[in-house]
């Protein structure tokens, strides 16, 4: 059996030597990230500093987007560092800071699209009373548990896999997961492997069934509705749904990458698919939403130009 250790720092060997293209690579993901904080950014003001905006629906679009902020800065300037650098290693206390920021973006997000599904649902079945049913401080609890719920639970298996006894340091990875992590283990990892399935389960597979479950509902409301309701529900569920698709589109890459050997498949393949999720999310939302939602390109166009 190999010596178990609590190693004091990680070494990525995902990376490889690509020359003086590494200087390209950074300008590249460079721009992507301005480009990433520019957008949201942009998004969050014009709802904020328009009133007509003050809407469950865009309150919620602004949880969103300060996610993907908050998912960006977890990985970008972390990336852009490692990109320049000859050597990829990582401090432990950092790479389980990682972690925590990456695994809780995913929560959140998932959480995040499954509670806009539901006030999709409440303002397309029930119009009417959706004033009632979806009042300010409603928003305001949704909104808080959205973020504290995983913020709280993800912190649990951070501990556990930051106590485990380590046979090695090395992670087949350009950021830090804690799967990984949990896979270099000498010590009884089921604790781990359960808690993980339990997160996996809360955080993917019961949004993803309330979101099917409340559209479901819609469609059955839209085929039996009139043509106003259908017009209704396909402005404002395409930006979501597009959103959602696009989401678990990457998710279910990231999941497959850590759990099935993918050695036989190009690097660059490998790398591609785990940052999808993490790169093309945070600047896929804002443009589907600014071009798609009218209220908010109309908004958009008067902050940025002045009013005509």
């Amino acid at each position: 059996m190999k010596n178990s250790t609590q190693v004091s720092y990680f070494i990525l060997v995902a990376y490889f030597n690509i020359g003086l293209f590494k200087y390209l690579l950074f300008v590249i993901m460079m721009c992507f990230y301005v480009l990433i904080i520019c957008a949201n950014v942009l998004l969050i003001v014009v709802i904020c500093v328009n009133r007509s905006l003050h809407e469950p629906m865009y309150l919620f679009l602004v949880s969103l987007f300060v996610n993907e902020l908050y998912g960006s800065t977890g990985l970008f300037p972390f990336l852009l560092v490692q990109i320049l650098s000859d050597i990829h290693t990582v401090s432990a206390p950092f790479c389980f800071l990682q972690i925590f920021c990456l695994y809780t973006y995913a929560a959140i997000q998932f959480i995040n699209l499954s509670i806009m599904s539901y006030d999709r649902y409440l303002a397309i079945c029930y119009p009417l009373q959706y004033n009632t049913r979806m009042k300010s401080n409603k928003v305001v609890l949704l909104i808080a548990l959205t973020w504290l719920f995983p913020l709280i639970e993800t912190a649990v298996p951070i501990f556990i896999s930051s106590s485990l006894q380590l046979c090695g340091n090395t992670i087949d990875k350009v950021y830090c997961n804690n799967y990984y992590v949990v896979k270099l283990a000498c010590s009884e990892t089921t604790v781990n492997n359960i808690y993980g399935l339990f997160s996996t389960c809360l955080f993917v597979f019961v949004p993803l069934l309330l979101i099917l479950y409340t559209y479901m509902r819609i469609l059955k409301v839209c085929f039996s509705g009139s043509k106003q309701t259908r017009q209704k529900a396909v402005s404002t569920c395409t930006p979501h749904l597009a959103s959602l698709i696009n989401f678990s589109f990457g998710s279910f890459f990231e999941i497959v990458q850590s759990r099935f050997n993918m050695s036989s498949f190009p690097v660059m393949l490998r790398i591609f698919m785990s940052l999808y999720f993490l790169t093309c999310q945070p600047i896929f939302n804002p443009l589907i939403y600014g071009l798609q939602m009218t209220k908010i390109r109309s908004s958009c166009k008067s902050l940025i130009f002045g009013k005509m």
